[in-house]
């Protein structure tokens, strides 16, 4: 009899399941309007036709470690402290952490659950009630005790992927916050090496403007012999003494400047205001004439936030999937063995105390899912989000380093024709000086000439700082700046 009732139990369950895996094919609610699609990953060949510069199949610069790639020993002690100190950098790697731990506790929902219990509980039946009669005719205490331990298991079976797809998703999540942090770190190189550089301009412009406030002060000298000679008047004494003012003052707002960049340098290093070590000369040191660029298509695998929103549109595709399986009949198996008895006394008797019990359960949502519905809606469209995410971080990569080779391209240009500015002036300067006592020149030609110098000076320094940085940009925007240096 038992062993019918069994069979029919049996075949009702497998009846239901039968009907409520007829009933899958099309419960998941149509995507119309909002049909998902994959990201266009196709790139230009090369970066010519953006930048004017030829790319070549060589393999790029962002290969290379920042150690190898820059050759400042000054520069690269800086870069140093701050991969291990910096504040926010450490951030991310918390954030990676905690990613990681997403990833061991979404594995551990497609496994079974295993728990072990103990209980104690006393029951009071009334007299007249089934339990009751049965207690009282087999002469039980009242109350009657009831002392239990064991092991409990539960375990979802993991049908249609749908907690497996949860993992996986985390997986590339905890990966996407690998390439985050490793984004951030090209960023805190270029800034790191880009502060550094401003802070060695800015030490040349200083030194530029002291030694032309020293020439300038002696022009101020001749001009007040040529007065007493009655060769000039008193107003040309004064606009030149009016000169060496201004660049006096001048002088406090590049200090102040080099105060800030010096700080900012510290503060991306992680550590409080101090002097930096420098080497000024460093920026006189030679460009190189070619950069190794590679072929577009390696800033997949060379820029950290490319290769994180990959990471992301991946771990959104399966989102997709594990919402849309919450459609789907799910089937939980519970299940229990251990001890229990009324009296303590027998509650290790084998195999009279001994329990053991094991049920399933297949769930299907037929009413009310509009929860899940809006879950997989929402799902699809935050997929379709990564995937115009991803798009924009290609062509934003791309479009960064088109703009960074033809700002490198252009530099090298005005470094050349400054230079030969800087060379003229300097003989025009000499020229009045020796025009002006021969009195061939008048006073403003010679405060003029040395104006032009003292500008064309601080722009040709300047255009060196942003011909340095252009590198560095390069260097950043083709995705290096995040390997090690080992």
């Amino acid at each position: 009899m038992n062993e019918k009732l069994r069979r029919r139990q049996l075949g009702a369950l497998l009846g239901a399941a039968l009907v409520l895996l007829g009933m899958t094919p099309g419960c998941a609610p149509s995507l119309e309007g909002n049909k998902p699609r994959d990201a266009r990953r196709a790139v230009p060949k090369d970066f010519s036709a953006a930048s004017g510069v030829q790319s070549t199949v060589e393999d790029s610069i962002a290969q290379q470690t920042w150690a190898k790639f820059f050759d400042d020993p000054n520069l690269r002690k800086l870069i140093e402290s701050a991969v291990a100190n910096n504040q926010e950098l450490n951030v991310k790697l918390q954030e990676i952490i905690i990613a990681q731990t997403e990833v061991s506790a979404r594995q551990g929902d497609y496994l079974p659950k295993v728990n072990a219990g103990a209980g104690v509980g006393m029951e009071k039946a009334g007299r007249y009630t089934r339990n009751g009669t049965v207690d009282a005719a087999n002469g039980l205490s009242d109350p009657v005790g009831n002392f239990t331990f064991g092991l409990m298991g539960s375990w979802e079976v993991d049908v249609w992927s749908k907690l497996r797809n949860a993992a996986k998703s985390a997986d590339y999540r905890y990966l996407a916050s690998i390439e985050g942090r490793n984004f951030f770190v090209t960023q805190l190189v270029a800034e790191i090496a880009r502060s550094y550089y401003e802070l060695i301009g800015l030490d040349r412009r200083i030194e530029i403007l002291e030694r032309n406030i020293a020439t300038q002060t002696d022009a101020l000298e001749v001009v007040k012999a040529e007065k007493e000679a009655a060769r000039v008047t008193q107003l040309a004494v004064q606009r030149f003494e009016a000169e060496v003012l201004k660049n006096r003052s001048r002088r406090f707002d590049l200090e102040q400047a080099r105060v800030q960049a010096e700080n900012r340098i510290n503060f991306l290093v992680g550590r409080y205001p101090q002097q930096v070590t420098r080497d000024p000369a460093q920026l006189d040191a030679m460009v190189p004439e070619s950069v190794p660029l590679g072929v577009p298509s390696r800033l997949l695998e060379n820029r950290p936030d490319v290769k994180q929103a990959e990471l992301q549109l991946e771990a959104s595709k399966l989102d997709v999937a594990a919402t849309k399986a919450a459609f789907y009949p799910s089937l939980t198996i519970d299940a229990g063995v251990g001890y229990e008895a009324f009296n303590v006394e027998h509650l290790v008797t084998t195999p009279e105390s001994i329990f053991y019990n094991t049920a399933g359960h297949l769930v299907m949502p037929l009413l009310n899912r509009r929860g899940i519905e809006a879950a997989y809606r929402s799902a699809n469209a935050r997929q379709i989000q990564a995937v115009f995410s991803f798009e924009r971080t290609l062509l934003e990569a791309f479009t960064d380093v088109a703009n960074q080779l033809a700002a490198l391209s252009n530099l090298r240009k005005a470094v050349e024709l400054q230079s030969q500015q800087v060379a003229i002036l300097d003989e025009s300067v000499e020229a009045s000086g020796i025009l002006f006592q021969a009195a061939r020149a008048d006073y403003m030609e010679v405060l003029l000439t040395r104006r032009d110098s003292l500008d064309a000076q601080m722009e040709l320094l300047e255009t060196k700082k942003r011909l340095r940085t252009a590198v560095v940009n390069v260097y950043q925007a083709l995705g290096g700046g995040w390997r090690s240096q080992k």
